[in-house]
């Protein structure tokens, strides 16, 4: 008896310090979700300084029932870039393409939130690819009124609505930037706590985001395989970018979809030597140089 105390002490010991470490994380996560990941329009104002005093705007919409944000700030007289982030993040994750001088000089960007982020319907997720595409579609296919090109530039699980976006509507992506993009199915690591923090006994512990995160990501591989047939829907000039060195979205995937765009009019992969997932971080200039790039492959 006094030996099955024992165990049942240590037991709930273990216990109490699985659980407390789970509210732990989950309490950390909610500071830096809404400090770093979910600004407001305000405090996106106050973010966004630019050499050319745009002012950022920011839209609030009702999609198919659906609130959706996204923020825009440069002249309507060049071209669109369009910036569509990973998982979990918001659009406040491209503030150093935002911001950028020559970026500003040659287009006018617009970053949105994707279904369950940020301003986007936070924290009721949206599984479906073609439906987050088709979404953001309805943004673009006002754009298009104003902009004669489009640059989608999308980073790694926004990568793969990137690509959806280009497969189901290519009349309104005329280059597209996939950077360190979930492309192909079981390619990319899935950490062990994104299976507990889905249990409903858990998944209120965990901040909206990071909800959203683990539905898309126990998603992948059905999502992926369905988008599998459409790679030869793109028409437009194509850019892949992939860190070799990256073990969350596996370089294999930038392949994969090298393979795939037949029907591109150009196609680059690169593959960076030593990089891994950061990107954005560590080789800002070159996914603006690649922007660019595609700015000047679709001026003709």
């Amino acid at each position: 008896m006094h030996l099955f105390k024992q165990y049942l002490l240590a037991w709930l010991r273990r216990k109490r310090f699985y659980y407390a470490s789970v509210a732990a994380f989950g309490a950390l996560f909610f500071v830096y979700d809404t400090s770093t990941m979910r600004w407001g329009d305000q405090l996106f104002t106050s973010h966004l300084k630019n050499a050319f005093g745009y002012e950022l705007m920011s839209h609030h919409l009702d999609i198919q029932g659906r609130p959706m944000r996204y923020v825009e700030l440069g002249s309507d007289d060049l071209p669109l870039i369009v910036f569509i982030h990973g998982a979990p993040a918001s659009s406040a994750f491209w503030k150093p393409l935002l911001t950028d001088s020559t970026l500003l000089a040659n287009a006018k960007l617009l970053a949105v939130d994707r279904p369950g982020y940020g301003f986007s319907d936070y924290g009721n997720p949206e599984i479906s690819v073609a439906k987050q595409a088709e979404l953001i579609a309805q943004i673009l296919q006002e754009k298009r009124k104003t902009h004669r090109r489009i640059i989608v530039h999308g980073s790694s699980y926004g990568g793969t609505v990137a690509a959806r976006l280009a497969m189901d509507y290519p009349e309104l992506v005329d280059g597209l930037l996939l950077q360190s993009a979930s492309l192909k199915p079981g390619a990319e690591t899935t950490y062990w706590i994104s299976y507990p923090t889905s249990h409903w006994s858990l998944s209120w512990l965990v901040p909206g985001s990071l909800h959203v995160a683990n539905a898309e990501k126990l998603s992948h591989p059905a999502q992926l395989t369905a988008m599998a047939a459409h790679w030869s829907n793109i028409r437009s000039h194509c850019i892949v970018l992939q860190g070799d060195a990256d073990r969350l979205i596996f370089p294999e995937n930038a392949q994969y979809a090298y393979q795939r765009l037949t029907g591109a009019a150009s196609v680059e992969l690169r593959l960076i030597p030593g990089r891994k997932h950061d990107l954005l971080v560590t080789r800002t200039a070159l996914l603006r140089d690649s922007l660019l790039k595609l700015l000047d492959r679709t001026a003709g």
